[in-house]
């Protein structure tokens, strides 16, 4: 039998180190006194394969390691950095071992033993596809933390080609990057929008429609303008060349990004202040006359986006000072539940600018006031952009009553926002939040100011944010 023990002292006794699978194996059988053929009935494993592999003449394939590891009652993975150390550290990488080995690792959530096997493969970039084929199955079946270091390799052994791999990668990046935290989504939305444009056909709609969401998440309106007037084209080209006819990878129906991209450079115009240039967009995805019979899919998109004209339409009228209108808007969303949140965003900064009194509003829909995913009829709303609107939503009631002297309500609605605010690290709403909380600390009891307190522990950003104000002020007294 193969000897692959180590000797080590201790006290003067011979300790014997276990550096293989096969060294536990061996002494796994001896401290249980039990034979190949006991072990063989337990594991699965034939006791002639048992035996050669105890003798270093057979290698151990994935599914016996699993089969021994079970066998030996010992948790799942147990052995794999043995493993890698054992079968790829010291050859070259056989990738009908590696491939199910990866696989088994994404599915043990071994992200670090993925790692390991990677670098050893880093310098062979005929893995490439192999390793790209391999991440799709992972992005496919879910297993999207497996699936970044595969894609990461990728994209880097092939930053130099310009390929259609290397923005497939950074697009599957990019969608497995996004998170609550908006530092994180606008690093992974710049990175991204460096190979936008050179996604194949099947994914530059969608890769356009989510880094749109991302930006629009962070209030890069600039970025807006740019990439909602790219997506328009896009997408219109795509439909006179090719009508309703889409590849299977994308995700909604073609004249869906028309109508969007008309959509976002209205919401665009609309926070630039530019009211008239924000209604014409309204008019643009109101109008789906020049759609030639539409499919039942594609009367949904149009039933949409018609709903959601209507109330941007509300929105950018009495944002724009036609207060009037108020009272419809009001009766457009008492019959269509998914409008009451976005409406609610948007006539509390109406309010705390015209002075209008919205007491009523807020108590009738005052279950809406919290986080939660928002669905459309066509599918749902980007969670990065709900949870940017909520946060504002949250100041901006604190904002109204502080004006009204409901001082107990503006803490409470204050500090909610600002707990939001760190949760998905909006630097810009916590520097809102501590500014406003500046204003009216005087009037703070105690319990409210250690309720801040507590949060300025919890984030350091808070301190970063109250620095800057001070520093603010005196540059601008």
């Amino acid at each position: 039998m193969a000897n692959h023990f180590i000797f080590t002292w201790k006290v003067g006794v011979p300790v014997r180190s276990l550096t293989t699978i096969r060294d536990h194996l061996e002494d796994y059988l001896k401290k249980n006194n039990m034979t190949l053929i006991h072990f063989s009935e337990i594991s699965g494993i034939n006791s002639g394969t048992l035996s050669g592999m105890l003798n270093g003449l057979r290698p151990i394939s994935m599914q016996q390691l699993d089969r021994i590891t079970i066998g030996m009652g010992l948790p799942e993975g147990y052995f794999y950095d043995l493993y890698i150390n054992e079968c790829f550290v010291h050859t070259s990488p056989d990738w009908r071992r590696l491939r199910p080995f990866l696989y088994r690792c994404a599915e043990l959530d071994k992200i670090e033993c993925m790692e390991t096997i990677i670098k050893l493969m880093m310098d062979n970039l005929a893995y490439a596809p192999l390793l790209f084929g391999l991440a799709e199955q992972l992005f496919h079946e879910g297993m999207f933390e497996a699936a970044k270091p595969l894609y990461y390799w990728v994209a880097e052994s092939e930053k130099m080609q310009h390929s259609e791999r290397l923005a497939l990668s950074q697009y599957r990046l990019f969608t497995i990057g996004l998170s609550k935290d908006q530092t994180n989504n606008l690093s992974v939305a710049t990175r991204f929008e460096l190979f936008v444009d050179r996604l194949g056909e099947p994914y530059e709609l969608d890769g356009l429609n989510e880094l749109i969401n991302a930006y629009a998440s962070v209030r890069r309106w600039d970025k807006l303008l740019e990439l909602g007037e790219k997506l328009k084209l896009k997408a219109s080209v795509h439909y006179e060349l090719y009508g309703n006819i889409k590849p299977k990878e994308v995700k909604k129906e073609i004249i869906f990004y028309i109508l969007y991209a008309y959509l976002v450079l209205g919401e665009t115009y609309f926070y630039f202040e530019e009211y008239e240039k924000a209604l014409h967009y309204v008019s643009l995805y109101t109008d789906s006359s020049w759609v030639i019979d539409p499919t039942e899919k594609e009367i949904t998109v149009i039933q949409q986006f018609k709903e959601w004209a209507e109330g941007n339409r509300y929105q950018y009228e009495l944002m724009s000072g036609k207060t009037d209108v108020l009272h419809d808007y009001l009766n457009y969303i008492s019959e269509r539940e998914n409008e009451v949140f976005p409406a609610l965003c948007e006539i509390v900064v109406a309010a705390n600018k015209f002075g209008l009194d919205i007491d009523a509003v807020l108590e009738k829909y005052e279950s809406s006031i919290i986080y939660r995913e928002q669905i459309s009829r066509i599918g749902a709303i980007s969670s990065q952009l709900t949870g940017d609107r909520y946060a504002n939503l949250l100041m901006g009631i604190s904002i109204y009553y502080f004006q009204k002297n409901n001082l107990d309500k503006g803490f409470l609605f204050l500090l909610d926002s600002l707990s939001i605010a760190i949760e998905i690290s909006s630097g810009l709403c916590m520097v809102k939040c501590v500014d406003l909380f500046e204003q009216y600390s005087t009037f703070a009891t105690a319990t409210t100011i250690e309720k801040y307190n507590k949060l300025k522990l919890k984030s350091k950003k808070i301190v970063f944010a109250r620095n800057y104000i001070h520093n603010l002020r005196r540059l601008n007294p």
